[in-house]
């Protein structure tokens, strides 16, 4: 922790702008949770795509809007620590819905954004469900 010293309106010594320094344990360990999962998930699409399961499109379908959604929620923490205009709650879903869930998953506790936030997190991890749901019912309708 870092703070300055401050004095109160009596005259009083007190901490002033105090902050945590570096990363809580749980933090590293909701990061590292979400790159497991995440990378669980990519491993297991490549072998669907190789096995012929999905078409090769849907990799990096999955990649591009992974990457759409980390860069939304880094822009989304940005603008909510400057105080500027934010992304709606319902654009991330929806990209997270669509199939950038894993990019969303591993920015959430890397920018240490909407991680606490519980409506929030409930439908994040529908909309992850959701898409992964429906994966599967592609994979075993067309396979």
């Amino acid at each position: 922790m870092s703070f300055l010293t401050a004095t109160d309106e009596r005259g009083r010594p007190q901490a002033a702008d105090a902050r945590l320094l570096g990363r809580s344990r749980r933090n590293r360990a909701g990061l590292t949770a979400a790159l497991v999962v995440a990378g669980v998930f990519l491993v297991v699409l490549v072998v669907l795509v190789a096995t012929g399961s999905v078409t090769p499109w849907v990799a990096p379908v999955y990649l591009v809007l992974g990457l759409v959604s980390f860069a939304l929620y880094r822009v989304d923490k940005r603008a909510a620590r400057d105080r500027t205009r934010r992304i709606p709650e319902s654009g991330l879903h929806l990209v997270d819905l669509l199939g950038g869930w894993p990019g969303g998953l591993v920015a959430r506790p890397l920018f240490r954004h909407k991680t606490t936030k519980q409506p929030f997190r409930t439908v994040f991890w529908l909309t992850a469900v959701v898409n992964v749901v429906v994966l599967v019912l592609l994979v075993t309708l067309t396979g």
